[in-house]
């Protein structure tokens, strides 16, 4: 049979019969990998522990007709350990996982920059200097713009008038009114659409800086205008994933 190697983070798992899992992972060379890892439900499984969600694994695996069967797993970062008695972190984490299988529909596809935002994200979260929400919604706002959804913030989503540098603002210095999901961001009063959010100025500033990695500006914005970014960033990101993600309901907005 074909053996090949690959590292990757593990998305999550399953049981499969009576002491099987299958396990999902978003490996670097191949992408969303579905395997069956033999046994790792029996207390003497030689690696059950290594192949739990959020950690970072070497694989050897050895290629099916179904499913790929994990043959070696070796432990590179288990980026779950930090988050496992934070609730905050640990939520996040789980929508991060979540997120990054959504974005990855098709098993074997690479996607490595994906994964190099994932482990980006968990490494965030594990080292607590941002606030979880924070490194959750820059994360989905990254992920969204890999997979091409960027939400437009200095330019109107539907007519492009040009911003004067300053997000959420059009070039006469007026600042652009609403929030349009389904148009793709901001946009300007003559291209609202009915039912169109009106984020504060802040707000989108805060998008912005969490789109662009700025993270001084991210650290000092306002409770209120960090909840307001979220709903609109889970609002945006469901609309192009056309599906919710569950484990959003279960992170505290804080």
């Amino acid at each position: 049979m074909q053996l090949y190697r690959d590292d990757g983070i593990v998305l999550r798992t399953h049981k499969l019969g009576e002491a099987d899992r299958i396990i999902t992972i978003l490996g670097r060379g191949h992408g969303r990998i579905r395997a069956v890892a033999k046994g790792v439900r029996r207390t003497k499984s030689r690696f059950g522990a290594r192949l739990e969600p959020f950690t970072h694994v070497d694989l050897m695996l050895h290629a099916g007709r179904s499913l790929d069967v994990i043959t070696q797993a070796e432990v590179i970062r288990p980026y779950g350990v930090p988050l496992a008695g934070d609730y905050p972190r640990y939520t996040a984490g789980v929508a991060m996982l979540e997120t990054a299988e959504r974005f990855t529909p098709v098993e074997k596809e690479p996607a490595l920059r994906q994964l190099l935002l994932l482990i980006g994200g968990l490494r965030a979260l594990g080292d607590g200097e941002h606030p979880p929400g924070l490194v959750l919604d820059a994360f989905l706002l990254r992920s969204l713009a890999v997979a091409g959804y960027a939400p437009a913030l200095q330019e109107c989503a539907r007519c492009g008038a040009p911003g004067n540098g300053a997000p959420g603002s059009d070039g006469g210095g007026r600042p652009l009114p609403a929030f349009a999901v389904a148009a793709g961001g901001m946009v300007c009063a003559s291209c609202r659409p009915p039912g169109a959010a009106s984020p504060a100025a802040p707000t989108v500033a805060l998008m912005l800086a969490l789109l662009r990695g700025d993270w001084d500006s991210a650290d000092r914005s306002e409770r209120r205008h960090r909840v307001e970014c979220s709903g609109l960033v889970a609002a945006y990101l469901q609309w192009h994933l056309e599906h919710s993600i569950r484990s959003l309901r279960h992170v505290e907005r804080v």
